[in-house]
């Protein structure tokens, strides 16, 4: 098995990002300032911001046999990522979302699955996948994010879980859980704490009420945490004026791994997965706003107060 390969079970979308002064109310219609398309999907955002940081990265995932399933395909691959098994399904469209940022960077977003939605065990059996950590998300269907932690589980490999859209855990899945990211949104769903910034205590009684062994929350300006059986360790945000935050918390969760992935402390990899954060919110939209680790020092040596 190689310890430092990360292989993502995860999503391909086409995102289409609307900006506007202010998001939409009900009923509401709005003048977008802008447009653009670019790639996009939770999986694919995590690979490609992992192998941005050099790590060795591959994707399972499905796009639509469509001139967008074939420019998703290219552009992660374009990122260092392996798309050997990135299946293009015969009737699924590629799968898309619709995102609409605010002048102060917030966001709404919509995704149609497409051919996420096909995404199965057999894509997990077929990839045969020899990796030292597996990351799957709730983007694609349970079938495949439970294959991809039985495989972990069966090869001695990490699993980390980042369950976006959030839902709460079959047992069975959180059984095979090593890693499990949330935000603080996330964290308050899952274990019905008060919305806002927790506190250690709080943080030590969500691990335990989760059962898993560690759990990683972002705090957004208030940076990250990490809770395990030896505590809470926390790591403030760098100061920025945010652009976009679309994709933010997927370039952490993949900038977090490939820094476990490559030896490095829980300290180390939790700050420096919560400056490629902040680095991405910098920038507008996601796979293309994450940085390489030069990006990133020369970012973070302008940017010390």
């Amino acid at each position: 098995m190689s310890d430092s390969r990360i292989v993502v079970v995860g999503s391909l979308n086409l995102d289409r990002t609307y900006r506007m002064m202010q998001l939409p109310r009900e009923g509401e219609s709005l003048h977008a300032t802008d447009h653009a398309t670019a790639p996009g999907g939770k999986g694919a955002n995590q690979a490609v911001a992992a192998a941005r940081l050099g790590a060795a990265v591959s994707l399972v995932g499905a796009v639509g046999s469509d001139v967008a399933g074939i420019e998703l395909r290219d552009a992660v691959a374009a990122a260092g990522v392996d798309v050997a098994h990135v299946r293009q399904d015969p009737e699924a469209p590629t799968g898309e979302a619709v995102i609409f940022v605010d002048a102060a960077g917030h966001n709404l977003i919509v995704v149609s699955q497409g051919a996420n939605s096909t995404v199965g065990e057999r894509d997990v059996i077929d990839a045969d996948i020899d990796a030292g950590w597996i990351i799957s998300g709730f983007e694609v269907p349970d079938a495949a994010v439970v294959a991809a932690a039985e495989r972990a589980h069966e090869i001695g490999a990490r699993f980390v879980l980042n369950p976006s859209p959030f839902r709460a855990l079959s047992e069975a899945l959180r059984e095979k859980v090593d890693v499990l990211v949330l935000n603080e949104h996330e964290l308050a769903a899952a274990t019905g704490s008060a919305a806002g910034t927790p506190s250690d205590a709080v943080l030590r009684v969500a691990r335990e009420a989760l059962r898993v062994p560690l759990l990683v929350v972002t705090l957004g300006s208030h940076g990250a945490a990490a809770v395990s059986r030896d505590g809470v360790v926390r790591t403030p945000a760098v100061a920025v004026t945010a652009v976009d935050t679309s994709g933010a918390g997927d370039a952490f969760t993949g900038a977090f791994v490939a820094h476990l992935a490559a030896g490095d402390s829980l300290d180390e990899a939790l700050r420096r997965a919560s400056a490629v954060g902040a680095y991405a919110v910098t920038r507008r939209g996601t796979q293309r706003s994450y940085p390489t680790p030069a990006d990133l020092d020369t970012w973070l040596s302008e940017n010390r107060h």
